[in-house]
């Protein structure tokens, strides 16, 4: 009897699985440069290289409007049209900014979250990982901001800071 509910719990377990790979499709994302951020209908799901050779992004059969934003580049939209069970390849090069002039300051993070997006001014940054000890910062041109660091399983932290040349604030 238990053998029998066993088989009966492993199929309808695998029933489960094929139905779920029939109501979804996935992305995989090959961008210059690979830590561009990767908002799928608005909301951020993390850096570029994270979906590319060894995982894909599962999103449900239709359009999705994708933006793909780093600072040093122009932000850049498109659309994907995900069909169930077939992976679409976004391929993107974005188009490089001048560089900002100085003096700089240094903005450092600290987040459990290292993929939760941040943002300066409402402008995609990065994510927390990337910002978040004393080897990497980010470096912006001397003048306050709005710093808002968005985790993915946690309530945004929004702080204002002056940035001062040659010195680090920390936002947590």
């Amino acid at each position: 009897m238990i053998a029998r509910f066993t088989m009966l719990a492993a199929a309808g377990a695998i029933a489960a699985g094929l139905l779920f790979a029939q109501q979804t499709g996935y992305m995989k994302t090959k961008v210059e440069p690979s830590r561009a951020g990767v908002f799928v209908d608005g909301k951020y799901v993390g850096p570029a290289g994270n979906f590319g050779v060894g995982r894909k992004y599962a999103l449900t059969p239709g359009e999705h409007k994708i933006k793909l934003a780093d600072p040093r580049y122009e932000d850049l939209e498109t659309t994907v049209n995900v069909q169930a069970g077939k992976t679409v390849e976004l391929k993107q090069t974005m188009k490089e900014l001048p560089k900002p002039k100085g003096p700089f300051g240094n903005l450092r993070t600290k987040n459990l979250d290292k993929f939760a997006a941040v943002y300066v001014n409402d402008h995609f940054m990065g994510h927390a990982g990337e910002f978040n000890n004393p080897l990497q910062v980010l470096q912006l041109p001397v003048g306050e901001y709005t710093v808002r660091i968005e985790p993915a399983g946690g309530q945004p932290v929004t702080q204002k800071v002056k940035v001062e040349a040659g010195k680090t604030v920390i936002v947590q």
